[in-house]
């Protein structure tokens, strides 16, 4: 409906300031990946760092949009229902019917965004570095003056993205990710393609880690980024604050 138009309707002056406009969505990404290498464990999206984020966002009011890099349903893993945060989103039937219907990543329409936040889960260690869609929405979105966040291993999906001047996104950048050390941790540093720290800094990123298990959210610039699920609610809550900033101010 038009600001003209809605002023007509209720009998409103048409010169009368028009309501704020609605923000623009957050675009969640997810792995589709559901397997550990060979091991033939599970793996998935980590369910908490999906919805700690998503209560960040609901309670701003920044609505948030699913996507994965197949579409439809992907994998979960962490099903926590202890944590009530994850409980509560869990048995919501509107947020169970978003993830069964996510879109599918290729088909995404990045300019719809304010934000990219790659959640992590093993998965995505193996599914999101080599992904067109992923490289092609994280870089417009980062190129469109926009906001790109990533938690624990959805930083997997920035290790290959390219700016149109052929360098690497994270290059010269601070960041922080799942680290070596708690890979090595949780048994699983032969099991996954690639150590998540040690490649960031590969491509000329600047890693910066907090003991195992403690939360670590870095920001520079418009590029947000988590070490691990204990950094999934300060990870959102600093996208957040940037969105809450004018786009010239980030």
């Amino acid at each position: 409906m038009t600001a003209l138009f809605a002023a007509a309707l209720f009998g409103l002056s048409a010169a009368a300031t028009p309501p704020p406009a609605a923000p623009k969505p957050v675009l969640m990404v997810l792995t589709s990946h559901g397997s550990k290498g060979s091991t033939g464990q599970p793996t998935g999206f980590y369910l908490g760092e999906v919805t700690h984020p998503l209560a960040v966002f609901d309670a701003a009011g920044i609505p948030v949009e699913f996507a994965s890099i197949q579409g439809g349903e992907p994998p979960v893993d962490g099903v926590e229902l202890d944590d009530a945060t994850n409980a509560r989103y869990w048995n919501d039937a509107r947020f169970r019917d978003a993830i069964r219907n996510t879109a599918r990543l290729d088909t995404v329409d990045s300019g719809k965004y304010s934000a990219v936040f790659y959640a992590g889960g093993h998965g995505a260690v193996w599914d999101f570095p080599d992904s067109p869609a992923v490289q092609r929405v994280t870089r417009e979105v980062y190129e469109s003056g926009q906001v790109v966040a990533a938690v624990c291993h959805g930083p997997a999906a920035l290790v290959n993205v390219k700016l149109s001047d052929g360098s690497y996104l994270v290059a010269g950048k601070r960041v922080s990710a799942f680290t070596d050390e708690e890979e090595r941790a949780v048994k699983l540093e032969n099991v996954v393609p690639f150590l998540l720290a040690s490649t960031l800094n590969a491509r000329g990123a600047q890693h910066q880690a907090a003991p195992n298990w403690t939360a670590k959210v870095v920001v520079d610039g418009r590029l947000v980024t988590g070490q691990n699920p204990q950094s999934a609610t300060a990870t959102a809550e600093a996208v957040r604050d940037l969105l809450r900033k004018p786009a010239s101010a980030r």
